[in-house]
């Protein structure tokens, strides 16, 4: 039986400015972007991985009403579990999303397990981090 990774999800507070920044500011491409009435499926993904898919999901629908503060909360505080995207130079893409204003959590450092990596906020909070494998 085969099985693969085809989406995750991100609690988000405003769908479009987290579009704004996975798309303009990362580099992530538009996947799917629908009304379905209820809630608004919003999904991105990495140029040329076709078979992955990020959802940018507003706090609401489906999640409890009972959740929705208390998911919000988290996500703000950046308590929720972070992203971590590899890349090809960790220094590059630090100045990339430095320079288009995004809040730096941690500058490139060398990892005593294989990688240089860097840590960002996207703009409801979430932790974003940056990888650069150093062994291939």
């Amino acid at each position: 039986m085969a099985i693969s990774l085809n989406h995750s999800f991100l609690f988000v507070h405003d769908q479009d400015e987290a579009l704004a920044f996975y798309t303009d500011l990362l580099g992530l491409e538009l996947r799917s972007d629908a009304d379905m009435g209820h809630m608004r499926w919003l999904t991105v993904g990495a140029p040329g991985q076709d078979d992955v898919q990020l959802g940018l999901l507003a706090v609401g629908p489906p999640s409890p009403p009972a959740d929705w503060d208390t998911l919000r909360e988290l996500v703000a505080k950046g308590s929720m579990p972070a992203l971590i995207f590899r890349v090809d130079s960790c220094a590059e893409t630090f100045e990339r999303l430095r320079a288009g204003g995004a809040e730096v959590l941690q500058e490139p450092v060398r990892q005593s397990y294989g990688v240089v990596d860097c840590a960002f906020r996207d703009p409801s909070g979430n932790m974003v981090r940056f990888s650069e494998y150093l062994d291939g």
